[in-house]
């Protein structure tokens, strides 16, 4: 049984409306939908309600940063200064809560406990946030994407499965924040999950597991193989020092796609983000120290089961033999299947919104190069409708979560009417010290950390 909804709390009472009698004043009364309940999500939440306007939010997690919680262990880059979002800070002042230090790096575990869920309790916030809420599909109501008379005066349809039953929302805009974490790259160069690596599932890793804590034993005397080049896989192989330090026999293999390392270590102490900047002090050290053994120029075309080991094959002939454990960091990709009845308009290389793939292409751009933007350059065939934080950017790994923040300031100013709000730029981004990746770097098979300032 599906039940429509045109309320914005989730109840058992049907809607009456026919699929195509909806008014222009009926519109107006919908809430806006935001489907993902991390920063960006509730960042744009908090605008909506800042402007007097109604949401509904959508997260397929059991709580608000649910993805986040995924990497609680890790210690962001960014101090809370780039973490909080303005209109999201006003609303918990106004409450009562106290800002953490501006200058302190949070975890991820800190970002969510200290920000994100009293942000998602305030009485503004929390009636109108749906948990363990998946979105399905995104359409316009009862019509597919082919059909352009009257499309822009008719709601959007928001398709959810919440505890094993399906509703039917209805929306006068959407704002798709949900991120890429939970849909990462496989190691495989060529980007393919082949099903060679879908067979060795219980010996790869997608993410930045728990080395010193919850996943220690898994780790612990093991030939450890790190694929990947961003801040994910740095502070992955940084974790697997500090267990080596403790379990001598703990071996770490790094495998990376590019030819020299110097690009991996980032600014180091130029960069304007000092704990961005030790990250890549702090690996350098790690490599010349031998604790590592570093492959460049590697590309894994096979992965191959021999007893209770892997060998892994590269192109030229290479290979790597007796690999208990893989961690891969090859980045993530944006999951775009849902939104398959809504004119959208995707980058065929970095997937990203297409308007902004030419500031954020990773062969030019690096995170202190890309300049803010907002409405005009995430801006869809679908009217109302946007794909914003780190989703907007699809692979490309240059996304600042204070530059998501951006995104939604502009985007909710844009569907209040404002435009000369929704045009103005009102973010300043730290340099990372590098001034662009270099020309010729893979795209399609970036490796890299979701996020620069944070993985999100």
């Amino acid at each position: 049984m599906i039940k429509r909804m045109k309320k914005i709390d989730i109840t058992h009472i049907k809607s009456q409306t026919s699929c195509c009698e909806t008014s222009a004043s009926e519109n107006k009364q919908l809430p806006v939908a935001i489907i993902g309940a991390g920063p960006v999500g509730l960042a744009a939440a908090a605008h909506l309600v800042s402007s007097g306007e109604s949401f509904v939010l959508f997260d397929a997690g059991e709580a608000v940063g649910a993805n986040i919680m995924k990497w609680a262990h890790v210690r962001l880059f960014s101090p809370w200064e780039f973490n909080v979002n303005k209109a999201a800070k006003q609303l918990l002042q106004s409450s009562g809560w106290i800002a953490p230090d501006d200058a302190a790096i949070p975890t991820g575990r800190e970002l969510v406990e200290a920000y994100l869920k009293p942000l998602a309790e305030l009485p503004e916030m929390k009636p109108y946030i749906h948990v363990n809420a998946k979105v399905t599909a995104v359409s316009r109501k009862g019509i597919n994407k082919v059909k352009s008379q009257g499309r822009e005066q008719l709601p959007f349809e928001i398709h959810v499965n919440k505890n094993e039953e399906r509703y039917v929302f209805e929306a006068k805009a959407v704002i798709d924040a949900s991120g890429t974490w939970s849909n990462p790259s496989p190691v495989h160069s060529a980007g393919v999950f082949t099903a060679d690596e879908q067979a060795l599932h219980n010996q790869i890793y997608y993410g930045i597991p728990d080395i010193l804590g919850n996943h220690k034993e898994r780790y612990s005397g093991k030939k450890v193989l790190v694929v990947g080049s961003g801040h994910s896989a740095i502070n992955t192989l940084l974790e697997l020092g500090s267990l080596k330090e403790q379990i001598k026999e703990t071996e770490i293999l790094w495998v990376l796609r590019k030819s020299t390392l110097e690009d991996v270590y980032g600014g180091r102490d130029l960069d304007q983000l000092p704990a961005r900047g030790e990250l890549g002090i702090r690996i350098q050290k790690l490599v010349e120290l031998g604790s590592i053994k570093v492959m460049t120029s590697f590309h894994i075309e096979e992965l191959r089961k021999n007893g209770e080991k892997v060998h892994v094959f590269g192109s030229n002939g290479s290979s790597i033999e007796g690999v208990d454990e893989i961690i891969s960091n090859t980045g993530s990709r944006p999951e775009l299947s849902f939104l398959r009845e809504v004119r959208v308009t995707i980058d065929p290389s970095i997937e990203s919104v297409l308007g902004l793939a030419p500031l954020i292409d990773p062969n030019v751009h690096s995170c202190g190069t890309v300049r803010p933007h907002g409405e005009r350059e995430l801006r869809q065939p679908e009217k109302d409708f946007y794909i914003v934080g780190s989703k907007s950017y699809g692979r490309a790994p240059t996304f600042l979560m204070a530059t998501g923040y951006e995104q939604v300031r502009s985007v909710v100013a844009a569907l209040m009417g404002d435009m000369e709000s929704a045009e103005r730029v009102e973010l300043e981004l730290p340099e990372t010290g590098v001034c662009s990746t270099r020309a010729g770097q893979s795209v399609n098979n970036q490796e890299t950390s979701v996020s620069c300032c944070s993985p999100v």
